[in-house]
């Protein structure tokens, strides 16, 4: 993220977009990162006066859409079917005309090969977010995955996602902005919590009062790390720390067989009542507010670390794989001094390490805890709220407004 950029309220920004209308476009507005950044930069362009439109087969986020200004438009943009996108290409280029589209903002591959054939059959600015990290290195799937990086602007979430778009798109050379994720900072905040809903969370997985927890938020799928943290458990537990549980929360997304691996192994490790599964959270401020310690133990790079960021948010300590680019979110040695550290960086794929770093968190003092999660709470505001990140986008907006002569 560019470190000069002044963060200001959005109302007290120059009316540079003001009657402007962006389009941003995805395939269906269901609970998923890109898809959370789409409805705050639609709010965002609200408040800044424009008007934002998200072309959307639809989903369950489209009310929160509606409420905080947005404006639905529907769209098949699910379709991967070569002909069903060429009329897609149509489609959309007649809405650009006459909603008087400025800006396009693709979020996802198939939408943006239609919206990038629509924007240049209208003349319209075209802006595409490299949300994750995709799949494939033949040649077919490169040229794919190469219209991610065919913005007039291209916004990265991560310097890691912005060095995999130099490696595999130098085509992108100066058109890469890095805007990194942001969270809602104001509910990932310990004070806004109520204990009774941290109480009721733990009575929910079977942890017990005097019980401490180390969790692990994320989908129930390998890469994200559960087996790593149930060896991490099994040593723990012969190193006699016999009150700490293992929770492992998140959607299994239909993965019936890796839970079962998961509790079979948990089996095999005398961890039962120990490592516990316990499925989807709808309530992360209080999850993480209950945690003694939160793991981000991926195996595979991810392209950005929300749990970490949140985590940090919450005052919790956080421990993650130094992989991809989660560790951008985690201050840590040899980055800075230990004692300026807001968590634990370990070898991913490294069950003695992912135990060493849960250890350094359960055996912090009061004091340090306290110190601890000052600075991590300093760290993200300053770097990863929600402000920062639709200021920042809405900046490029504006510079593309200005570079195309629409300013």
């Amino acid at each position: 993220m560019n470190s000069n950029i002044e963060h200001v309220p959005l109302s007290s920004r120059p009316p540079a977009l003001a009657g402007r209308v962006v389009l941003q476009i995805i395939p269906e507005l269901d609970a998923g990162g890109a898809e959370r950044t789409t409805i705050d930069v639609a709010a965002a362009l609200a408040e800044a006066g424009a008007r934002p439109l998200v072309a959307s087969a639809g989903g369950r986020l489209v009310s929160e859409l509606q409420a905080k200004g947005g404006v639905w438009t529907p769209f098949p943009a699910k379709t991967k079917n070569p002909v069903a996108m060429a009329l897609n290409t149509l489609r959309l280029a007649k809405i650009i005309r006459d909603e008087g589209v400025d800006i396009v903002h693709a979020r996802s591959r198939a939408p943006a090969w239609v919206a990038l054939a629509a924007a240049r059959r209208t003349g319209c600015a075209f802006v595409t977010t490299y949300h994750g990290i995709y799949n494939g290195t033949s040649a077919p799937k490169i040229f794919y995955n190469s219209v991610m990086a065919r913005g007039d602007a291209v916004i990265a979430n991560s310097q890691f996602t912005a060095n995999r778009i130099a490696l595999l798109h130098p085509v992108a050379e100066g058109r890469v902005r890095v805007i990194h994720r942001g969270s809602d900072l104001a509910q990932f905040s310990a004070a806004g919590v109520d204990p009774g809903r941290v109480a009721a969370l733990r009575r929910a997985w079977g942890v017990a009062p005097d019980q401490r927890v180390a969790l692990l938020p994320g989908r129930l799928t390998g890469w994200k790390g559960q087996r790593v943290l149930i060896e991490a458990a099994a040593l723990l537990a012969a190193k006699g720390f016999d009150d700490v549980r293992y929770v492992m929360i998140g959607d299994d997304q239909g993965r019936v067989g890796y839970v079962d691996d998961l509790k079979n192994r948990i089996a095999a490790a005398g961890l039962q009542g120990v490592a516990l599964v316990c499925g989807h959270c709808s309530d992360m401020p209080a999850a993480l507010l209950a945690a003694s310690v939160v793991t981000v133990p991926s195996i595979e790079p991810e392209a950005f670390g929300r749990v970490a960021v949140e985590a940090q948010a919450m005052g919790a300590p956080v421990v993650v794989s130094d992989l991809g680019a989660v560790p951008e979110t985690v201050l840590a040695p040899p980055q800075v001094e230990a004692n300026q550290r807001t968590g634990y960086r370990v070898a991913p794929d490294n069950a003695a390490d992912l135990a060493a770093g849960i250890e350094w968190a359960l055996s912090l003092g009061a004091s340090a805890r306290d110190q601890l999660a000052r600075r991590a709470r300093a760290h993200v505001e300053a770097r990863f709220s929600l402000e920062s990140m639709t200021g920042d986008t809405l900046d490029v907006y504006a510079a593309l407004m200005e570079k195309t002569g629409r300013g």
